[in-house]
Parts: C-alpha cells; structure tokens; sequence
C-alpha cells in the first residue's frame, strides 16, 4: 500500500512538473530534461509512468477535463452556463487545467494531437443542449451539436484573449460577457430570465462541487 501511494505521489510530481515546463514553454520548446529538474525525479521514474514527451502532453491535455463535476440543474441550459463558468474558474486556479489549455491551443506543437479536449467539451455541451431542447428550454430553430461547438470555440477565443492581455485576471468577466450575448439567440425568454450567469458563478459552483465530490470520496472509502 505504501509503495502504491508512493507511485501515485511521483505520478502526479511528475505531471505537476511537466504542466508547468509547457505552460511556461510550449510542447515543442519542453524538454525531458527541464521536466526531470522540476520534479526532482530520475529519468527511470519518469520512463515508469509515461512513455514518452507526447504521452504526459496528452496527461496534460487531459487535466482540463471536467473531473469536478458540476451537480445536476433541473435546468440544463444553467448546467451549461455552470460548466463553463467553472472552466473559467479553474483556469484562473488550476496550473493543470491552463497547462492543458496552452497545449490545446498549440500551433507550433503540429505533431500533438490536439482535438481531444475540443472534442470532449463539445460532447459535454452537446448532451445538456439537447437535453435542454426535450425540456423545451431552446428556441425552436436552436441546433444542439451547431451551439455547442460555437460556445467552445467562442470560450476558447475568450481565453486566449484574455490570457494574452492580462493572464486570465479579466477571464470571468469576459466569460461572463459571452454567455449573456450568446445565449439570448439559444433559449426561450422565460429560461434566459431565471439564468445565473455572474462573474461569481464559477467559483460559487466550484464549491459546491468540491463538497459533492468529497462526500463521494468519503462514501466510497467506506463502502
């Protein structure tokens, strides 16, 4: 059991290490060597857990991923909202997740593949939109899979942007700015009214699904 959590400690160094070395630096500019000097690890430990460069780009990648989970809305357009309202919150908080969203937004890193996260995102928002649309919550010419990629395409405008001008301190409220000039073209008048789309929103939904996801932690300990 020691050794297992000791495996999973280095894991995650080596990870934390390596999203920083490509924040800072880009896929292609990162070096083995700069991620081994930040996590303090050998290039042995490092060759246990991953393969190669490419394989903690993709871990990296991976870490925007919506692991905290946003609870269930009755209504799905907010879940929509919370989504990515705490995307941009936790990249305003997570070195992981803007790690990730650097390498995503790569171009020079040409031999990563990069669709991953752009691809999961617009599947998550696919799947509330259209669940959305049953409820009667969309306007009636609304196309779910169309919404959806416009939304992640547009979030990741917003980001670079706001990465760019001023390291992501204006992101919420630049976020904040598209949700409420985009979604007045996606839902019905009555729905739009009830949405709770503030600067503070992220955060307020990050703590709400931090104590979901530390009482599942406490009940499967126990079972």
């Amino acid at each position: 059991m020691a050794e297992q959590v000791r495996a999973i400690r280095t894991r995650l160094t080596i990870l934390s290490a390596a999203a920083k070395i490509f924040e800072e630096h880009g896929y292609q500019a990162a070096t083995i060597s700069q991620i081994l000097r930040e996590a303090g690890v050998t290039k042995g430990a490092l060759y246990f857990h991953f393969q190669s460069k490419e394989d903690l780009a993709q871990e990296v990648l991976a870490g925007q991923d919506q692991r905290i989970m946003v609870p269930p809305r009755r209504s799905k357009v907010q879940e929509v909202v919370d989504v990515v309202m705490l995307h941009a919150h936790r990249l305003q908080t997570d070195p992981m997740v803007r790690a990730g969203v650097r390498l995503s937004m790569d171009q020079l890193a040409q031999e990563l593949d990069r669709s991953g996260p752009f691809l999961r995102w617009a599947e998550v928002g696919l799947e509330l939109l259209q669940q959305a649309q049953a409820q009667g919550e969309l306007l009636p010419h609304v196309v779910p899979a169309e919404t959806a990629n416009v939304i992640v395409g547009s979030f990741a405008g917003i980001q670079s942007m706001s990465q760019a001008i001023c390291e992501y301190r204006d992101l919420v409220s630049r976020v904040s700015a598209l949700m409420r000039h985009v979604l007045p073209s996606v839902v019905v008048p009555s729905v739009l009214a009830s949405l709770d789309f503030s600067e503070s929103r992220g955060a307020t939904v990050y703590a709400e699904a931090l104590k979901v996801a530390e009482a599942q932690e406490v009940l499967d300990a126990a079972s």
